[in-house]
Formats: C-alpha cells, sequence, structure tokens
C-alpha cells in the first residue's frame, strides 16, 4: 500500500471473512490505526481510500469430533487431526464495494450487494437466536443434539412461531432473498441429523451470545408490542440450565465465562435475579410486561418442566 499510494496506483481490496457483524469495519480501522502508527498520514489515507467492504458468511460447522477423524481416514486414507465439518448449504454476502475492479465473484455462488447489514440481522435473528430458542429448552428436556430437537414436532413448531412471529418482525427487507423460503431451509438445515451439533456448544458462552442474538429481538417487539412469549422461555430456560441440571436431574455443566455469576443469580430466592443483571440484560427488568411473563414462564419450566412449558406456548 506504500508502494501503491507513494506511485498513484489505486489501491488494493481488503475482504474480510471474520465471522463477526461489521467485519470490513473493524478491519478498516485497525488496520488504519496500525498504518498510523508507521506513518499518520498513510493511516488517513487508508481509511479514506482502501476499501474494505463487510460480509456475511451462513454455514454451520460443527465442533470436529473422533467420529468425523475416523470417517475420513476411512473414506479417504486422510489423517487429518482437526477437519473441518460442515453443512451443505452456504451463503456468502459480499458488499460490492472494490477499489479497481474485482472478479467475477457471484460466478463462484457470492452475493453481491450494496448494504450488507439486512443479511447479517437475518442470519443474527433467525439462525443465530433460532438456536438458542432450541437449545436451552432442549437440553432441559433431555436432548442432545440440535437436530433431535429440530425433529420432534413440539420443538419444531415452538421454534417456526418464534421465527415467523418474533424474529421475522423485526427485519428490515432483505433484497434478493425470499424469508419464508429461507426459514423453511432453515428448519430442515437444523433438523439434519448430519450435522450432530451438540446443544452443549449451542449454550456455550450464551452470555455473550443472547445479548447479540435473542435480545434485540425481544427489545424491538416490547418497543412494538409485538410477541414475546418465545423470546421470554428461552431465558427463562437458560436461567434453569444455569442451577444445573435438566428435567430429570442429570447434571448439567454451563460453559461460560460469566458462569459463577450466572449460577449466584439463577439460584436465588428472587425470581427476578436472573434478569436483574444489568451488564446482560439491560434495563429489561423495569419491563412490567416483560417481567410478568418472565416470571409466569420461569415458574413453569421450574415446576412443569421445559417440554409443558413449550406445550403451552406454541
Amino acid at each position: 500500500l506504500v508502494r501503491r499510494r507513494s506511485r498513484g496506483i489505486p489501491p488494493f481490496t481488503v475482504v474480510s471473512c471474520d465471522n463477526i457483524p461489521h467485519n470490513g469495519d473493524l478491519a478498516r480501522s485497525s488496520y488504519a490505526a496500525f498504518a498510523a502508527l508507521r506513518d499518520p498520514e498513510l493511516g488517513e489515507w487508508v481509511r479514506a481510500n482502501v476499501p474494505f467492504p463487510n460480509s456475511m458468511v451462513d454455514r454451520i460447522t460443527p465442533v470436529t469430533g473422533d467420529e468425523d477423524r475416523a470417517q475420513l481416514a476411512d473414506r479417504f486414507g486422510v489423517e487429518d487431526r482437526w477437519p473441518v465439518v460442515c453443512e451443505p448449504w452456504t451463503q456468502w454476502v459480499l458488499e460490492d464495494s472494490f477499489a479497481d475492479g474485482r472478479p467475477p465473484l457471484e460466478d463462484a455462488g457470492v452475493q453481491l450487494v450494496d448494504d450488507v447489514v439486512p443479511y447479517e440481522l437475518m442470519k443474527l435473528r433467525l439462525l443465530n437466536a433460532g438456536h438458542q430458542v432450541l437449545a436451552h429448552l432442549g437440553q432441559l428436556a433431555g436432548f442432545e443434539h440440535v437436530h433431535q430437537v429440530c425433529a420432534d414436532p413440539l420443538f419444531r413448531r415452538f421454534l417456526a412461531g418464534y421465527l415467523d412471529e418474533e424474529g421475522t418482525p423485526t427485519l428490515p427487507p432483505v433484497p434478493g432473498i425470499d424469508l419464508a423460503a429461507y426459514k423453511a431451509e432453515l428448519l430442515d438445515r437444523f433438523a439434519s441429523p448430519a450435522i450432530r451439533d451438540t446443544l452443549d456448544r449451542i449454550r456455550a458462552e450464551a452470555s455473550d451470545r443472547i445479548p447479540q442474538f435473542l435480545l434485540p429481538v425481544l427489545r424491538a417487539n416490547l418497543a412494538s408490542g409485538g410477541e414475546i412469549r418465545r423470546s421470554v422461555a428461552v431465558l427463562a430456560a437458560w436461567a434453569r440450565t444455569a442451577e444445573g441440571a435438566d428435567d430429570a436431574g442429570q447434571p448439567l455443566t454451563l460453559t461460560d465465562a460469566r458462569a459463577d455469576a450466572l449460577t449466584s443469580r439463577a439460584s436465588s430466592t428472587d425470581a427476578l435475579a436472573f434478569v436483574a443483571d444489568r451488564e446482560l440484560f439491560g434495563d429489561l427488568v423495569d419491563d412490567e410486561r416483560f417481567v410478568a411473563a418472565y416470571r409466569e414462564t420461569l415458574t413453569s419450566v421450574r415446576t412443569r418442566g421445559a417440554r409443558a412449558t413449550v406445550e403451552s406456548l406454541v
């Protein structure tokens, strides 16, 4: 870039594939700051002239297991200690912002768009939040894998209700996407036994995931008067799993950077202690509609179990 700038040649484009929202914006900020350490003017030039288009990739990649390593060795004779397992379905959305032309990326299946944000929100609020909808309630009900929960008609209807009545109404228009078809495909993707994605993986670090994936949906629907009962049920189930056992009394491990605090609040005699953590939940505990729904659902999950609670909410 230094040589290109000095010679008046257009810069190249930096395409970030990090699996985080606004990845291009973050890459620009970080790289421009790094360049400014060498030369403040270079940093400003990078910030103003080098394109860092945002991108979004949607593909489920569960944690690699011993079965995956064994299958690779048996079928292909390849010994790999960490092969990457993924589903056949894939989507790569990329902002069409390049410095000096670009390859025909659309020929390789890339969806070129003006703004990636609607696609990010679709993934976060449908796929990622949908995983949370299944994981906490499903683990309480005794399931181990995502496909097992989604193959159960009751839990599948519950997830479909969340997608249609809670997640979708909070989305802006998503150009080029048939949301009904996307959601139908999502249910089938979750139900695929070939993926064998564990609920433990989905539940891990929920204190990082739920505030990104589910709470924006809940807040938007509280503000608009929309449906919230399934989102609330996920929070109640999260609190219940943090108590350390499923509905059959089998122990559950809480893998979370905030595990101690979550467990302490979940075990409190104050029914609202878990959601009163303002670092995680902000001012939700001040919302009367949310509090009433949460109290009722938490009581149901604790006394009747996850399955009966889901049955009452579909």
